[in-house]
């Protein structure tokens, strides 16, 4: 992608280095152990990923510890460019929003994109890396750990672009938050069984990757931001966190009814369609 050079976001709040009482805190797991954690947080919940990180948990305080004293000056600076990429991407979701709302008579209001290190403190509670990028809408907050970049590479979504729709997509959840329908689909789950809840998770994850698709849309239109093999990487992440990508990663049969973000064809299909209409009104994946 091509966005070194751009405007950076000024709602972003870097907590990198503490932990949700300010102290410092240290990476949750390595290798192999920090991937199952991460699938159990995307694909099961804070809570099951929380008691997986308990089960493996001497182990991986020991890994923990030891990565914080061997971070080298060459990681950090990593990080930093990661931490400025994630600035750039929300400037320009903002610059897109700004003016998908005005065109529809309304006032876009910016989330804040909160970085942190470990754990963090937000609205919806405390998370820790392991549950992923993750938007609060308690708070109107997006929540992202930048140990996910390499997570997110491990499981088969490598590239800048990658990256970019998981901003882009926690930001669609800030949309959906601002017009309304999170909220009503909150209500609906409140009201249904579990299978039914779920399918409403499903549809509002789905149009948050058509959000993110009318988002990359309007701004390569402004920009020209892409460079070639992007799509590919956005449609490669896209993939990655579908849920039967994730139930057959940790070895468990696909049900479909236990999906809550959608498969992998799906998360395509409507990322794809956000993409090509560059219309909101496209991405009606409850109707």
């Amino acid at each position: 992608m091509r966005w070194r050079g751009r405007r950076q976001s000024d709602n972003v709040e870097d907590r990198r280095g503490s932990g949700p009482s300010g102290r410092r805190v240290g990476r949750t797991a390595g290798g192999g152990a920090m991937i199952l954690v991460v699938l159990a947080g995307l694909f099961f919940g804070p809570e099951v990923s929380n008691v997986l990180k308990l089960v493996l948990g001497g182990t991986q305080n020991q890994v923990s510890q030891q990565q914080s004293q061997q971070r080298s000056p060459q990681s950090s600076a990593q990080q930093d460019e990661a931490a400025k990429f994630v600035s750039v991407i929300l400037a320009e979701t903002e610059d897109t929003w700004n003016q998908v709302f005005r065109s529809i008579g309304q006032q876009y209001r910016p989330p804040k994109l909160v970085l942190y290190d470990g754990m963090v403190q937000s609205a919806c509670g405390t998370s820790s890396a392991a549950s992923g990028p993750f938007y609060c809408p308690g708070d109107y907050q997006v929540y992202i750990d930048l140990s996910f970049l390499g997570q997110l590479k491990k499981m088969g979504a490598p590239g800048d672009f990658a990256f970019a729709y998981v901003i882009a997509h926690e930001v669609g959840h800030h949309v959906q938050n601002l017009v309304g329908v999170a909220g009503q689909v909150r209500q609906q789950q409140s009201r249904v069984s579990k299978a039914q809840a779920n399918a409403l998770s499903v549809k509002m994850e789905l149009q948050a990757d058509c959000l993110a698709g009318v988002w990359i849309n309007y701004t390569e239109n402004r920009n020209s931001i892409l460079e070639e093999g992007d799509i590919e990487e956005g449609l490669d992440a896209a993939a990655a966190v579908g849920d039967d990508r994730i139930m057959q990663q940790a070895g468990r049969a696909v049900r479909r009814e236990a999906f809550t973000h959608g498969s992998s064809a799906e998360r395509i299909k409507w990322f794809k369609q956000g993409m090509r209409s560059g219309n909101i009104e496209a991405c009606n994946t409850f109707g």
